[in-house]
């Protein structure tokens, strides 16, 4: 994938000590209407930098908003694939590591627990048809993010991934999984924490029971 290719960049830095915003803005020089850079003072979490991203790009009008990881270990190659889905109909394209044609590689035995273990009890709890609800590596059309009050959205970690999936499908859209390879990064450390597990397991029941309880719609529901 290159910048020839149609796509626009928009980079979320919170506050990276690893040099990322000097870097990016270096590169802006070369390409300025099609790489882009919002700086946060530290870490925020995951949840709100793409919140954040998406405010941003539906101020924007962008048809289609794609996150991705920055570190490669989603192969930006695959992004004309995510978008072909949505293409042909769906309203979130998600990369998926856990459907016939997706993989992982270079995960450790217990990465690989944790990862599939979760997916299949999310999948047990709230019934949501997504093999791989923590993908991080999603295809929306603006219809679907601008349907949703975002301020509402509860988990910054990555339980976030979870509760979109979740919000989108009860909102009634159409999610495509489409298959991947997910590289693991070669370089730095998993943000992979018990907080993020814990939060992860008790928030799939707090969805939910929100749902059953009928609160779930009126709070992701934009007016």
């Amino acid at each position: 994938m290159s910048f020839e290719s149609g796509y626009h960049i928009l980079v979320i830095d919170d506050g990276s000590p690893d040099g990322t915003e000097n870097i990016v803005r270096s590169m802006i020089e070369k390409y300025p209407t099609r790489l882009f850079i919002e700086c946060r003072p530290g870490k925020l979490g995951l949840g709100t930098a793409y919140i954040h991203g998406f405010n941003w790009a539906l101020a924007k009008h962008y048809d289609y908003i794609i996150e991705m990881d920055a570190d490669f270990s989603h192969d930006p190659n695959d992004l004309d694939r995510l978008c072909k889905a949505c293409d042909e109909g769906a309203d979130v394209a998600v990369g998926s590591r856990y459907v016939k044609g997706g993989s992982t590689e270079n995960w450790p035995l217990d990465r690989k627990i944790y990862s599939q273990g979760g997916s299949a009890y999310t999948r047990i709890i709230t019934g949501i048809p997504v093999k791989d609800p923590t993908a991080g590596f999603v295809c929306y059309k603006s219809k679907v993010l601008a349907s949703m009050n975002l301020n509402n959205i509860k988990f910054i970690g990555y339980a976030f991934q979870i509760e979109m999936k979740f919000a989108a499908w009860r909102l009634g859209f159409k999610i495509k999984e489409v298959p991947i390879k997910f590289v693991d990064r070669k370089i730095g450390v998993s943000k992979m924490t018990k907080g993020i597990i814990k939060e992860a397991i008790f928030g799939v029941l707090n969805m939910q029971w929100l749902y059953a309880t009928g609160k779930l719609i009126t709070m992701i529901k934009k007016a």
